[in-house]
């Protein structure tokens, strides 16, 4: 018999995938109830900080904030760079996802996905941030066994299944069996450092400067991991002349993308394969026939799927809905007891 919700032996009503880029928050009963950017804006005004809008609203004044207004991302690499800043962005999400009503009066218990290279203090930062921001009780999963539950692995059952997923900070690879992780490793490298190296190579070889929105752009309807058949795919980049110091707009194509992504995707390729090298030969025997599954917004870069596949010789497939298998993951493993044990508090 299911219990009804308040009786519950399950102690997590929320979890949250607090994302360098984005973050997403699984309700449960509910699901999926938010994906905001992890950014905030914050006025400075007779010293005074106080939050003039979060997520969406914040994203759009990214590069063009006036005297007074900061907009941050207070997540680097995964992990909090600014914990004041970063606690009143979780407090923000958690109204907003709960549509300001509290359950029974009580403070909610929250799950928190984390990478799994984190350390005990980046942990223990994050903890204090969703404590601070109201949660009654937090408890953390790592991302890749989120990811894995998320695109429905079989991480319960004594057979290997490798998943790789692409945040905005950082690439987790793992190896998962009978609920737990036996091989892991982080890389920090996602869909930031592809950002960067797209203006890098712009400001490099048309001495033109983009901004982060910009860059972001590029990527999403230009970036790829492998050449095109033909010319591909075009698009107008405008930024600011680095020569005479005035707008300017240029085409770039779609080739130019790839050649600039190739390092990064090779840092990707190259995780991907030290975790192969490291995994058992048992699991490495499952791993052929399950092949390798891709998460997160990083999955989304075209022909990445492809690339892998040429690097490794293994099937590889991307999640359906990729950018929220972390968050649902961690939602499943809060509300089905079949995850009993994949939640720690340290």
């Amino acid at each position: 018999m299911k219990l009804p919700r308040f009786f519950s032996s399950t102690a997590c009503d929320m979890a949250i995938d607090l994302g360098t880029v984005n973050t997403v928050i699984y309700v449960r009963d509910r699901g999926i109830v938010l994906d905001e950017p992890s950014v905030i804006a914050i006025e400075t005004r007779d010293g005074i900080r106080k939050v003039k809008v979060v997520g969406n609203e914040a994203k759009l004044m990214m590069g063009k904030t006036p005297a007074g207004i900061q907009a941050i991302r207070p997540l680097r690499d995964g992990v909090i760079a600014d914990i004041d800043v970063a606690e009143q962005m979780i407090k923000h999400f958690m109204d907003k996802a709960l549509n300001g009503h509290s359950r029974f009066g009580r403070r909610h218990e929250v799950v928190i996905c984390v990478p799994t290279g984190s350390t005990m203090v980046e942990r223990r930062a994050l903890r204090d941030a969703a404590s601070n921001a109201g949660a009654y009780k937090v408890q953390l999963i790592e991302e890749p066994m989120a990811a894995a539950i998320g695109a429905s692995l079989p991480v319960t059952e004594p057979r290997g299944a490798m998943v790789v997923d692409i945040g905005g900070g950082t690439t987790e690879v793992a190896v998962l069996s009978l609920r737990g992780i036996a091989y892991s490793s982080s890389a920090r490298v996602g869909g930031d450092r592809l950002d960067d190296a797209i203006a890098s190579h712009i400001r490099r070889t048309h001495n033109l400067m983009i901004g982060e929105a910009t860059s972001e752009r590029v990527k999403c309807e230009l970036g790829a991991a492998t050449p095109p058949e033909g010319e591909g795919r075009r698009m107008v980049v405008k930024g600011r002349d680095l020569v005479n110091g005035r707008p300017a707009e240029m085409t770039i194509g779609e080739a130019e993308i790839v050649d600039a992504l190739a390092e990064p995707v090779g840092q990707i390729k190259m995780a991907v394969m030290t975790a192969l090298e490291q995994t058992a030969p048992e699991l490495s025997a499952d791993i052929i026939d399950e092949g390798i599954t891709l998460t997160g917004g990083g999955a989304l870069l075209q022909r990445l799927d492809e690339a892998l596949s040429d690097a490794t010789g293994l099937p590889v497939t991307v999640a359906d809905k990729p950018l929220m298998c972390v968050a649902m993951g961690a939602g499943k493993a809060l509300e089905d007891r079949a995850y009993d044990g994949v939640l720690t508090v340290n």
